[in-house]
């Protein structure tokens, strides 16, 4: 077979005109036994793509999964790896199947790939989280430590320390002859954990391309930096929309993709030349890059029971009740803000919205010289603590 190819046909029949122990990586996106059919349009609507995930049976998934894991673990090198991901639909009887086929001693990990998602009406937890299982074919499984930055609230300083145990198996820090502290070896930062908060793609993304089941290439480019090197072969018999071989692709591996659909086949290969890639602000920034609000408003806020609201001067908060089934804006009058400016500010960004009450919470006493104009508005004012207190104190 050759490599950087998409090949269209049933994955188990094409696996079994690979060679033995040639690919470096496998990694399946395989139908999650969702018991219903997938479609989804692009956003031009001029194609729609779907594929059916309804089976008879759990017996009759699970005797197609093992069967492309068998071939799947007799292509695989020694040194390779695969992961298998899946949801809650089936993630238990998956599992199962990977001790089955591979060994539970070959297991390392169980990884979530948390992600926020809208809200729905269902009843019960919102889904917010997929698993993916990383088993080796063997203990000499081929891995490339990734370190991430300490959380802010780490005491670097102490971790910089060496330390030891006491008689009683006490961890203390370790001294030398005159009591100074010994210093230990220089740190990379926090091992990868098995909990990987990447972005789930957002509807408008450059990358998304309208197949309903596609993941993001950050999360494979993830996987292939952990269990691959430059050259290596990645394997992805459930191919869909590409993306593992767009990630592979990126980060110069070569790649093998099978796929029953030629629509999707069609879409991967169109992806390969495109090679559209969205970058997530989110991960490079870091989440406290998007938190705007300093403590003293998000007080504010949390006393009157609204939800905060990021990067929109005009509006800084929603009460988590609605009025006359409307939302209410709220927004707070900054310290540089005279009245009028954060009415006018609440009032372009409720524009049109059929908003029945606006909410500003005035700040600071104003003199009536600082007033050129009044601006009519139906907007509530209300006091804050503080400006009520201050009140108080010059009475």
């Amino acid at each position: 077979m050759k490599v950087n190819e998409i090949y269209i046909g049933n994955c188990i029949d094409t696996l079994k005109k690979f060679k033995k122990e040639s690919v470096d990586l496998v990694y399946m996106d395989p139908p999650f036994f969702t018991q219903r059919k997938h479609s989804l349009s692009t956003r031009d609507e001029s194609k729609k793509y779907e594929f059916d995930d309804s089976w008879y049976s759990i017996e009759d998934y699970l005797i197609m999964i093992e069967d492309c894991l068998t071939e799947c673990k007799r292509v695989l090198k020694s040194t390779g790896s695969i992961f298998l991901h899946c949801d809650k639909a089936a993630s238990h009887n998956l599992r199962v199947s990977l001790d089955k086929v591979f060994g539970n001693k070959n297991f390392q990990s169980e990884i979530i790939w948390s992600y926020r998602r809208w809200s729905n009406s269902k009843k019960g937890l919102l889904n917010a989280h997929q698993n993916i299982y990383f088993y080796s074919k063997s203990k000499d499984f081929k891995f490339n430590p990734v370190f991430k930055d300490y959380a802010p609230t780490t005491n670097v300083d102490q971790i910089l320390q060496d330390r030891q145990r006491t008689k009683n198996g006490k961890s203390v820090y370790k001294k030398d002859e005159n009591g100074n502290v010994v210093l230990g070896k220089e740190k990379k930062g926090v091992p990868l954990s098995d909990v990987w908060e990447i972005p789930y793609l957002n509807p408008k993304a450059k990358e998304r391309v309208g197949y309903p089941t596609q993941k993001p290439v950050l999360l494979l480019q993830q996987i292939l930096e952990i269990t691959t090197d430059e050259g290596d072969l990645v394997l992805d018999p459930f191919n869909g929309s590409g993306t593992t071989c767009v990630a592979a692709k990126s980060m110069d591996r070569n790649f093998i993709g099978i796929d029953m659909s030629p629509d999707a086949v069609e879409l991967a290969k169109q992806r390969l030349e495109d090679m559209i890639i969205t970058g997530s602000a989110l991960l490079e920034k870091g989440v406290n890059e998007y938190n705007q609000k300093n403590e003293e408003e998000l007080a504010l806020l949390k006393s009157i029971d609204a939800i905060p609201v990021q990067r929109n001067s005009g509006i800084d908060g929603f009460l988590k009740e609605h009025y006359k089934g409307k939302p209410v804006p709220v927004k707070i009058q900054s310290e540089y803000e005279s009245l009028n400016d954060a009415k006018e500010k609440l009032e372009r960004s409720s524009a049109n919205k059929g908003y029945e009450l606006k909410i500003l919470i005035q700040t600071k006493e104003e003199l009536e010289t600082d007033r050129l104009f009044e601006l009519i508005s139906d907007i509530q004012i209300v006091k804050s603590p503080k400006l009520l207190v201050d009140k108080l104190k010059i009475k």
